[in-house]
């Protein structure tokens, strides 16, 4: 696997390796020696996927501390535009956004350290991604930025959001509590 750091620290593209044949391929998605020479935050504690259909805008989603979270995430079916956003005050990146298309045919997947926001836009029917994640869930720090608040342009003029979404705060609207580590940047 190859991990590239993107522009927003701590911020990782992940190039898996595909073994193909007639039958298929095959795609090791979690190669822990590669992203523990990094010093990433691996350490698990639930996976799960969400089903979009095109149209869907699902985002800016992140946890607050103490509850922060950590994932890595591929697109197993269909095409998203998948966006982050960095909220860590005193980040070179801060307030910059990163986009780019994730498929199930281009294999490609993120590693978003936590503090920083992620949403994406299904570009094809069932879209599925893929989320490995190191904190729990907690309703009481689960929170959002506007999808259209930070200065994005977004390919769907009518995305299908949910009743939450709506209701995020813009970035400048958003009081982040997250403060940026240079020591820690990538874990």
């Amino acid at each position: 696997m190859e991990l590239e750091e993107l522009d927003i620290p701590g911020c990782f593209l992940a190039r898996p390796r595909r073994l193909a044949d007639d039958r298929g391929h095959f795609v090791k998605m979690f190669p822990a020696p590669e992203f523990g020479k990094l010093g990433l935050d691996t350490n698990w504690r639930e996976e799960l996927y969400t089903s979009s259909r095109r149209g869907v805008v699902r985002g800016m989603h992140f946890q607050t501390p103490p509850a922060e979270q950590a994932k890595l995430l591929f697109c197993v079916a269909g095409e998203v535009l998948d966006v982050l956003v960095d909220l860590r005050r005193g980040s070179p990146g801060f307030g910059r956004h990163f986009s780019i298309r994730l498929s199930a045919e281009n294999g490609l997947g993120l590693y978003v350290p936590s503090g920083v926001a992620h949403g994406f836009a299904a570009l094809a029917e069932d879209s599925v991604i893929f989320y490995k994640i190191n904190g729990d869930y907690s309703a009481e720090h689960d929170r959002g930025i506007a999808w259209n608040g930070f200065g994005f342009d977004w390919p769907a003029l009518d995305p299908i959001l949910s009743e939450r979404d709506r209701g995020h705060p813009t970035l400048a609207e958003f009081d982040s509590p997250f403060i940026y580590d240079p020591a820690g940047s990538s874990a």
